[in-house]
């Protein structure tokens, strides 16, 4: 009897120190319904045997159920997933899984950048199954009204870099007779100058601002006080007017928004989702300058006790060569994995951009990506700039007040 509850003492031991979990199941969270759809269509039918527990929260929610179980390590999930607004916050918050090992073994056929953003003094802590680099999408008809030509390599040399855009918004006006804008909102090139930085906004704990980003208060000045763009915000009634032409100024003429800079998602979900009836009309670019907007990546507790399967399961979902090409034909999303990218991207015409071959264009593009520069304060800063290019502007303050402001308010709420 002794030697049977020793055994039974040990079995329970063992069972313990393995953790409940295993057959509890993976606990994973997260605010899309994306990452439900990989795990439960694709993920488990490959595994059989494994149980996971998902939970969805909306975006804006997120943070704040997933802060506390973090930081007291009660009821935290194993794996979730991480919005490119606040991937650096969790990144450099210390509390997650390295998985610098799973990275290493898949950097010869990973894009750089989403590994770059998922990466904290060296160490990895998120990866990412997809990469979304930026382009600039217009309407061919209205190119080849005013410029003569709706081929992408020809209208791609009229925005070079950000000085011939410019050049291009006044040709635009002035063949125009003032009713062609380059740009629905100046919101649009936000993206694009961060991408043309040098510098991240904090170095050795003091806020930088890179002259990309005065380049872009001077932008947003002339673009607004030349009447370049619809004088719309992103996101609002007027901005999606323009993509179906129906763009009107504060005294009712209709504009025709010659271009959107959105990235590989922005196709599918904005332009498709609210312009149908003007597919065919539309064609991509690089546009002045690389950049990338959105994305999720996977992180996991550090203090899970399924280490060993939450990686298992990160390293399939963000680099599994069979897996990626089927969630790439499937989905139509742009995958960080380039032996998949390289193996397909030959294979598209997209009829909503009139034939052109999306994939392979967006190829290029992701190359030339940095994330290197990517920080966990992004985007409060961010927020409290954007209150100084509005308010330089629309003149409610000089451009010096407007910098001078947002360095004080950054040093007040951000003690930077």
């Amino acid at each position: 009897m002794k030697k049977a509850l020793i055994i039974l003492g040990v079995v329970l031991m063992l069972f313990s120190i393995s953790g409940c979990k295993k057959d509890e199941g993976i606990t994973v969270w997260s605010f899309t319904d994306e990452l439900d759809n990989m795990i439960h269509n694709y993920y488990v039918p490959a595994h059989p045997g494994v149980k996971i527990n998902y939970s969805m929260t909306p975006t804006e929610q997120f943070p704040s159920r997933l802060d506390p179980v973090l930081a007291s390590g009660r009821g935290a999930p194993d794996a979730f997933a991480l919005e490119a607004a606040f991937v650096r916050k969790y990144v450099e918050s210390g509390l997650l899984l390295d998985i610098t090992d799973v990275a290493d073994r898949n950097r010869h056929k990973l894009l750089a950048y989403p590994i770059e953003i998922g990466t904290h003094n060296g160490r990895v802590y998120g990866m990412s199954w997809q990469a979304c680099p930026g382009a600039m999408f217009y309407r061919r008809s209205i190119a080849q009204k005013y410029l003569g030509t709706d081929n992408p390599a020809v209208v791609q040399s009229y925005f070079t870099d950000l000085n011939k855009f410019m050049e291009t918004a006044q040709l635009l006006k002035d063949r125009s007779g003032g009713s062609a804008v380059v740009v629905a909102s100046r919101g649009d090139l936000y993206n694009v100058f961060l991408g043309a930085r040098t510098q991240p906004w904090v170095v050795n704990g003091r806020l930088v601002i890179d002259r990309a980003m005065e380049a872009y208060m001077d932008m947003c000045k002339v673009i607004h006080d030349n009447r370049f763009d619809g004088r719309v915000g992103q996101w609002s009634e007027g901005w999606f007017a323009g993509m179906n032409g129906a763009l009107r100024d504060e005294s009712g003429r209709l504009l025709e928004a010659f271009s959107y800079f959105l990235p590989t998602w922005g196709l599918h979900y904005v332009l498709k989702t609210n312009a149908p009836d003007t597919s065919g009309d539309w064609a991509m670019i690089p546009g002045p300058a690389p950049y990338r907007w959105g994305g999720t990546w996977i992180g996991a507790y550090r203090g899970s006790s399924n280490a060993a399967a939450v990686k298992q399961m990160i390293e399939w979902l963000t680099t599994d060569d069979g897996f990626l090409e089927r969630w790439a034909r499937d989905t139509g999303d742009f995958v960080s994995n380039m032996n998949v990218i390289n193996k397909i991207k030959d294979t598209y015409s997209e009829p909503f951009l009139g034939g052109q071959n999306h994939v392979a264009a967006f190829a290029e593009m992701a190359l030339t990506v940095d994330g290197k520069l990517v920080q966990g304060t992004d985007q409060a800063i961010e927020g409290l700039f954007a209150e100084a290019v509005t308010a330089f502007v629309e003149g409610e303050k000089t451009k010096t007040q407007a910098l001078a402001d947002f360095r004080q308010q950054a040093e007040i709420q951000l003690g930077i």
